[in-house]
């Protein structure tokens, strides 16, 4: 059945205002991933140190600076870090902190190598073991600066996140601290985001005392 001129002139019509719309977004569609692509870009591939001897960097760190992050925001201090290799690619993990009522938490995880050829990319996890397979729960774990002896170390993670200054004392002299900042401002960080951590604390009433 042939067509009558007012839906011939319906259908002109409703082409003329799709290819209207395709024209007008169609710019913003392009400067938007011109952004995107430009910032992906400017983000810099993370370069982590060149090599990680897991037997010497087991052990226990103290947390003397980080970023503020969701999952450590119920810790005032006295934050560890205890590395122990379970087998050639697994490392267990075990984080504690004070809370503010005075109670010491523990969060047990797991680390497994990512980088073999430099041990310095590591994922790690806290959710249950049978959960593993899902790579949601897993988190990166670079270890981007780190001393000769083993007596401080940076951790970060390639889209700049996350952020960590460990030290195997729980005191850092300023220029050590200062220069980890520096080299760690060179490869993306923000050091104004950096909040440190107290060590040597206790509870008091609900106040946190550090000691001297």
């Amino acid at each position: 059945m042939p067509l009558s001129n007012e839906l011939l002139y319906n259908a002109g019509q409703n082409n003329f205002m799709k290819k209207s719309i395709i024209l007008a977004v169609l710019p913003m569609f392009l400067l938007v991933s011109a952004a995107v692509f430009a910032q992906t870009k400017n983000q810099t591939e993370l370069k982590i140190v060149p090599s990680v001897d897991l037997k010497r960097y087991s052990g226990k760190w103290f947390e003397i600076a980080r970023y503020p992050n969701k999952f450590q925001k119920q810790c005032v201090g006295n934050t560890t870090a205890t590395y122990a290799i379970k087998s050639a690619d697994k490392i267990e993990v075990l984080n504690q902190c004070v809370k503010k009522d005075g109670v010491v938490e523990d969060a047990k995880g797991e680390a497994r190598i990512v980088d073999k050829l430099t041990n310095a990319k590591l994922e790690v996890r806290f959710a249950p073991k049978f959960l593993s397979f899902i790579s949601a729960v897993w988190g990166d774990y670079w270890i981007i600066d780190l001393d000769e002896n083993y007596q401080y170390a940076a951790v970060g993670d390639p889209k700049r996140e996350y952020f960590w200054i460990l030290s195997r004392k729980p005191e850092m002299d300023d220029a050590t601290y200062q220069n980890i900042l520096r080299r760690a401002e060179q490869k993306g960080f923000n050091p104004g985001k950096v909040i440190k951590t107290p060590q040597n604390v206790s509870i008091v009433k609900g106040a946190v005392i550090e000691k001297q």
